[in-house]
């Protein structure tokens, strides 16, 4: 089953496979296949055709895939232009919302690790 230009795998259940797509997540997931009436728990070589449409018409009544990627970049991109302090932090590759960045920023910032022997400066003699 493909939606959205994703290829679900038919060897898992439907409420851990519908969040392989990028914006949708395990509540969205829950809230398709209850609104088009299907078990969670079935795979997706069990699907009949008609359930298999049910699911692909909703999944795609939300923004997704594409277009969500395209929404969010533009979101950044203006950011950036109108020179904010969060566009500012995109392109410097920081954390945006606030996190401390003196000790706990190791993903965004590259592992860094400075060590200090003491907490002075050591002089050197000339």
């Amino acid at each position: 089953m493909r939606i959205a230009g994703v290829t679900i795998p038919d060897n898992k259940q439907l409420a851990y496979a519908l969040p392989l797509i990028y914006g949708i997540g395990m509540a969205r997931a829950r809230e398709i296949l209850e609104k088009a009436k299907v078990a969670p728990e079935k795979k997706g070589s069990e699907l009949m055709d008609d359930e298999e449409q049910r699911i692909r018409s909703l999944a795609e009544s939300f923004v997704i895939e594409g277009e969500l990627r395209r929404e969010i970049g533009q979101d950044i991109k203006r950011l950036k232009d109108i020179r904010s302090t969060r566009g500012a932090r995109h392109e410097r590759g920081l954390p945006v919302r606030g996190q401390r960045t003196k000790t706990n920023s190791r993903t965004r910032r590259g592992n860094v690790r400075k060590t200090m022997t003491s907490g002075r400066r050591t002089l050197e003699k000339t």
